[in-house]
């Protein structure tokens, strides 16, 4: 958070629409893939300069560009002048930590995505901004690196019977919104089955390290919620029929987007409880344990307040203690003191207390 903070201190004082990446930089080479199709053909195929995309601009088919990486800048910049995006819409992009949102502006429609993935080998959730803008014809996608959800969309493209073959832009739009909240089932599922491993973990001997593993995904489901709660906004906003790139024939298929992210956010809230749950249980377990070890020690301590006061009693510099010149008694003394240790015990055992 500290580091993120400082990168958009890089922003002071610039006008609104200066371009700068802001974020961690996870690509410096920027990809540019285009797939331009309609019912009859299918063209897909990699270019180096976003210059390269500008025939698809006037385009009578649908055209999807995909690019990967944010780290040039220039690439960016060029891609708002080619395709009239406004610079607003160019900052958000390269500003790696938006929250989800939509908007609509002249000629197009903006919409901010936070893609998840969970890491096997890590045993963790990450994200990663994805930035849709719609237009007539044309979506463009941003993603931060290469490596993404969507090779089955490209498949279903392929494919000369798809119906996607047979739609516009905005359809493309909802099933690409579709298979990121659809992953989010996928990695939920997985977070599921972490927590089911950690709620067997939690009482065992590396107890310890599984409570810092469930404090990290406490984080990563707050993380999570921030991701998703915008999703039902946006969606929302989608099937109210609010922007005019979006065919409304296709808002059935949004409504039916809004049903899996509702589905979703009860998945996440039921998740969130259950490791709040095993969180409270294990602060908990350890305060009992402590409660048990405190127990002990002053049952222990207890023992001793009287041994100790007749130990002082007949460890005092007088010369003239009657005691002390008994033939038996050292040994009387801690004949008592045995007793008194004996009588204790058995009464805290009496009471229960240990």
């Amino acid at each position: 958070m500290a580091k993120f903070s400082r990168n958009y201190s890089r922003k002071i004082g610039l006008p609104a629409g200066s371009l700068i990446h802001l974020g961690e930089k996870k690509q410096d080479e920027t990809r540019i893939s285009v797939i331009d199709f309609n019912e009859a053909h299918v063209e897909r195929r990699e270019v180096r300069r976003i210059e390269d995309c500008l025939p698809y601009k006037q385009s009578v088919s649908t055209t999807w560009i995909n690019i990967d990486g944010l780290g040039e800048v220039d690439v960016i910049a060029d891609a708002g002048r080619i395709f009239d995006i406004n610079a607003l819409v160019l900052e958000d992009i390269l500003h790696t930590g938006q929250r989800p949102k939509i908007e609509e502006y002249e000629n197009i429609v903006f919409c901010v995505l936070r893609m998840i993935s969970y890491d096997e080998e890590q045993q963790k959730v990450s994200e990663e901004q994805l930035s849709l803008v719609l237009g007539k014809g044309v979506l463009i996608s941003f993603q931060e690196k290469p490596g993404d959800i969507f090779n089955s969309l490209r498949e279903r493209l392929v494919q000369g019977k798809s119906r996607i073959r047979t739609k516009g832009a905005d359809y493309l739009a909802y099933a690409l919104i579709d298979i990121v909240i659809d992953n989010y089932f996928d990695v939920l599922d997985k977070v599921e089955l972490k927590l089911e491993r950690l709620d067997e973990e939690l009482f065992s001997d590396s107890s310890i390290e599984t409570f810092r593993e469930i404090s990290d995904l406490k984080k990563e489901l707050i993380q999570l919620r921030k991701s998703t709660w915008p999703l039902r906004e946006i969606v929302n906003s989608i099937t109210k029929n609010e922007f005019s790139v979006i065919d409304e024939s296709n808002l059935i298929y949004f409504r039916d987007v809004y049903d899996h992210t509702i589905h979703v956010i009860d998945i996440l809230e039921t998740l969130r409880d259950m490791v709040a749950a095993m969180h409270d249980t294990y602060m908990n377990y350890v305060n009992n344990r402590m409660n048990e070890v405190m127990k002990v020690l002053t049952v222990i301590a207890t023992i001793f307040i009287p041994l100790t006061f007749i130990a002082g009693v007949y460890g005092m510099n007088f010369r003239y203690m009657p005691e002390l010149e008994w033939r038996w008694g050292y040994f009387g003394a801690l004949g008592v003191m045995g007793l008194i240790v004996v009588g204790m015990v058995l009464y805290f055992k009496k009471k229960k207390w240990f």
